[in-house]
């Protein structure tokens, strides 16, 4: 009962839009309403404010990074940490707070594997960063990362039921940017600090 309290406390802290949040406080408009329509920080990078944007990058990823942290703090076993991992994200991709229409996931994800393993987290990270240096595409950059991330949880040799909890991850980020996949495709997609 317990660690079912766990997973929905995860999926609600997850649900904590923000880039909604963020803008709200910073009195620019709602990140839902322009550009991409993403509630996330790339998007709300397009309204030009940086530390709006800058602020929302660390809520979702800190929102991923306390959620498994906590499960590994109460000591919880590792299908149930995989669990709490897949809450939170769950929770961002479909908040309850938002009518379930959220972000993609990407710095929540970042966060889940930061405290899933530091070395992991880094290595998704230095990967997205690599991409975005070189194509200043952020989906581009978010899908490789995403992609590379269940092959790095897989070398680092992480229990198997959190590595199957980075695929799921993977395979739900790659679902949440088919637009953006489109856009490349199509050389429309936005590159990052570019408005729109």
């Amino acid at each position: 009962m317990l660690n079912l309290l766990f997973v929905l406390l995860a999926y609600l802290m997850g649900s904590i839009s923000f880039a909604v949040v963020t803008s709200r406080a910073f009195g620019i408009a709602d990140p839902r309403t322009y550009g991409s329509g993403n509630p996330g920080a790339t998007n709300v990078l397009r309204s030009g404010k940086k530390l709006a944007a800058a602020l929302t990058l660390l809520g979702d990823a800190a929102k991923g990074w306390v959620a498994v942290m906590m499960a590994r703090h109460f000591s919880l076993a590792e299908t149930e940490v995989a669990m709490i991992a897949l809450a939170v994200f769950l929770g961002h991709l479909f908040p309850i707070f938002l009518g379930f229409k959220g972000g993609k996931g990407v710095a929540t994800a970042l966060g889940v594997l930061l405290a899933l393993n530091a070395w992991l987290g880094l290595a998704a990270l230095a990967t997205w960063l690599a991409m975005a240096l070189v194509f200043r595409y952020s989906s581009l950059s978010a899908l490789t990362a995403a992609l590379c991330a269940p092959v790095y949880a897989a070398l680092l040799g992480l229990p198997r039921g959190w590595v199957w909890a980075c695929v799921l991850m993977s395979l739900l980020l790659v679902w949440r940017h088919k637009s953006n996949i489109l856009n490349l495709l199509s050389g429309r997609e936005t590159r990052i600090g570019k408005k729109t």
